[in-house]
């Protein structure tokens, strides 16, 4: 079928094996990293889906009960079907000192014994003949009403999903961890595979967040290391109308995927509910010719002939579903399924490896739900070269009564493909010249820059060393910022006034001078990654991180529409440029004029805070006053007068609402 999306990310990759390889201990890289911070009381590792995560906390959790004197283990997942990663496991065949082993009785995830979860997690902390529990979070939030928090002494707490967590005083699972934090000599273990929240609420309150130490092992070099998995590609389909109208433009039912249908709340839903929406993507495919009652597996016959295994986990019957999630649990074989349709499900923890596309169906309010999402085709397996992830986006219409909704949830995703690509790319190292000449190594991915400030606090050297993409997905999320991406704010507002604000948000406790280090990296990372280095002939020049030598001649990259030479970047360069060029790219080569020009007038309405009182007494008096002494010219919205700015912004508003009126709609307002 015809693939018709725009790939905002095409990356490729080295497949070196890294990743997966073992070392003396039988740790993989990852889990080698994190044994590494095992002596830390609070750890935050935060990896992709596959990396090993579970394995890293089995060996973190074993050495803190044998050589760093706690008494016990509580493991808590988020679902029943995630404890299988912490089933009994052998690790001494592979070096290590000792093997993972849980007491059947104390597994409070095996679904065989139901009985008394909340008393058993009870009688854990009062015996001493076993030293592990694994529990799902709602078992831990239940248990921890009816114990102590000094109960948790010597206890090492291990969060799977953490981002499960928040700091919203009404967050369950965000207070036993401050109570283990606050109230115990207790250690935690956190683990996320995206510690992104899209909610506005943070995981942790700024001060608890701080005492974390911060383990990172980012997805270029879980992907990179792969032995089979080379190209990820990313992108967008954005469609007028109805969904079900366009599917097939995107569908392609050779490939092994997921379709995950909006929410019957969420914009992208068509009204007509989540089981006739299902029944409609099962036309697209083909014509069903039977259902196996034993599995719950739909057999389904393409346009060409093929007969496809198709699972529906739209289907609420629990009967029915917990058959066909046992089905899709036994799976051993790449020809067992074909496609998957879910709405809430195979999402976090759900593990498909031959799965190569997942086509997600309307934005998409948290970068934690995109980043899982895309990790369900990123796994790694013999035979799959090449993965996808495809959102369909509805765009903004100027007939919309919630014009200024769509608009809002339209540049959410487009910030979040820069922030993926962000993710996904490889990282470069910026430097000083002072830096070198003091002995300093520089690698093929290492780059002077010009008026660099030198980090100079250990904690500016955490924040860009572990914690860049978390920083740059507080960016990405600011309300202001978002609506800059449109491309009518100044680069200078962005680079000089935006960006430092978030900063300070985000890490109150740093200097003027500290901002500044961390804005400056933040800007150069954010320009540099995505972009094509050439030569001076214009031909692609590959730099990878085992590289033993430079490219020879000059290496150039485009910044701004301007080709630079990489040796020689300065700061004074990257405050003139807009750190959000790329996405405004993305942005107006995707969508149509008319389209474009409705994001731009509802941004420059927006940035005013307006009521539409106000916006008609503007009308009536400034603006009419304005245009009289200027014959008749009308203002512009980037005007440096604010006054002519707040007339821009009114005249627009007034435009809207006249085209909403003889559209028949009701007009909302800046809310």
């Amino acid at each position: 079928m015809e693939q018709n999306s725009n790939n905002i990310v095409d990356i490729r990759y080295q497949q070196t094996g890294e990743s997966s390889a073992t070392n003396e201990l039988g740790m993989r890289e990852m889990q080698a990293k994190a044994y590494e911070a095992r002596d830390k009381r609070f750890l935050l590792i935060k990896a992709p889906p596959a990396s090993g995560k579970s394995r890293a906390l089995m060996f973190i959790a074993l050495d803190k009960l044998m050589h760093q004197g706690l008494k016990r283990v509580v493991v808590a997942v988020p679902e029943k079907s995630i404890g299988r990663s912490f089933q009994n496991t052998k690790l001494k065949p592979y070096g290590f000192f000792a093997d993972w082993e849980v007491a059947p009785y104390f597994n409070l995830t095996d679904v065989k014994n139901e009985k008394d979860k909340k008393g058993r997690f009870i009688e854990f902390f009062r015996q001493q003949r076993t030293q592990i529990l694994v529990c799902a979070h709602a078992t831990l939030r239940n248990g921890m009403k009816e114990i102590s928090d000094e109960d948790f002494n010597d206890t090492l707490l291990a969060i799977d999903e953490f981002h499960h967590t928040s700091a919203d005083a009404n967050s369950n699972l965000g207070d036993v961890v401050r109570r283990v934090m606050n109230n115990s000599t207790g250690h935690i273990v956190a683990m996320t595979g995206s510690y992104f929240r899209g909610d506005g609420i943070p995981v942790l309150r700024v001060e608890d967040e701080n005492r974390f130490y911060p383990v990172t092992y980012n997805y270029y070099q879980q992907l990179n290391g792969y032995r089979y998995l080379k190209n990820l590609m990313l992108g967008y389909h954005f469609y007028h109308g109805n969904y079900l109208d366009h599917i097939r433009e995107v569908l392609d039912t050779t490939k092994k995927t997921i379709i995950h249908i909006p929410s019957v709340n969420a914009r992208a839903s068509t009204g007509i509910g989540k089981y006739a929406e299902t029944e409609e993507i099962m036309k697209a495919i083909g014509r069903v010719e039977y259902k196996d009652y034993n599995t719950g597996i739909y057999h389904v016959r393409t346009e060409d002939g093929r007969l496809l295994k198709v699972a529906d986990l739209v289907e609420d019957d629990q009967k029915e579903r917990n058959m066909v999630q046992d089905y899709l649990q036994r799976m051993k074989h790449r020809e067992d399924i074909d496609i998957i349709i879910a709405l809430g499900t195979a999402k976090e923890g759900f593990d498909w490896q031959w799965c190569e596309v997942c086509l997600t169906i309307g934005v998409r309010g948290s970068l934690t739900e995109v980043i899982q999402i895309i990790g369900r085709c990123t796994r790694d397996c013999e035979g799959k070269e090449t993965a996808k992830f495809t959102n369909m986006i509805a765009m903004p219409d100027a007939e919309q009564s919630d014009v200024k909704v769509a608009v809002n949830d339209f540049l959410k995703a487009i910030t979040a493909s820069l922030l993926m690509e962000q993710v996904m790319a490889p990282s470069w190292h910026f430097k000083t010249s002072p830096d070198l000449s003091e002995g300093g190594e520089k690698s093929p991915r290492t780059l002077i820059v010009e008026g660099l400030k030198p980090l100079s606090s250990e904690k500016t050297k955490l924040i860009v060393q572990e914690q860049l993409d978390d920083l740059k997905a507080a960016i990405l999320q600011d309300d202001t910022v978002v609506k800059a991406i449109s491309g009518s704010t100044t680069a200078e507002t962005i680079t000089q006034h935006l960006v430092p604000k978030v900063i300070r948000e985000r890490y109150p406790d740093l200097s003027d001078d500290e901002v500044e280090e961390v804005r400056q990296r933040v800007l150069l990372d954010t320009m540099i990654k995505g972009n094509d280095i050439i030569d001076d002939k214009g031909n692609p020049v590959e730099i990878n991180n085992n590289d033993e030598a430079e490219s020879e001649g000059n290496r150039l990259i485009k910044i701004a529409n301007r080709f630079v030479n990489i040796d020689k970047l300065s700061i004074n360069l990257i405050d003139t440029v807009n750190p959000f060029q790329r996405a405004y790219e993305v942005l107006s080569k995707s969508v149509d004029a008319p389209t474009l020009k409705i994001i731009q007038d509802t941004i420059a309405e927006q940035k005013f805070d307006l009521t539409l009182e106000q916006a008609i007494t503007i009308f009536k008096g400034p603006l009419k006053q304005w245009v009289a002494e200027h014959e008749g010219k009308v203002p512009d919205i980037n005007h440096p007068d604010p006054k002519v700015k707040e007339m821009a912004a009114a005249l627009q508003m007034m435009k809207n609402l006249k085209a909403r009126k003889l559209a028949g709609l009701e007009y909302e307002g800046p809310k």
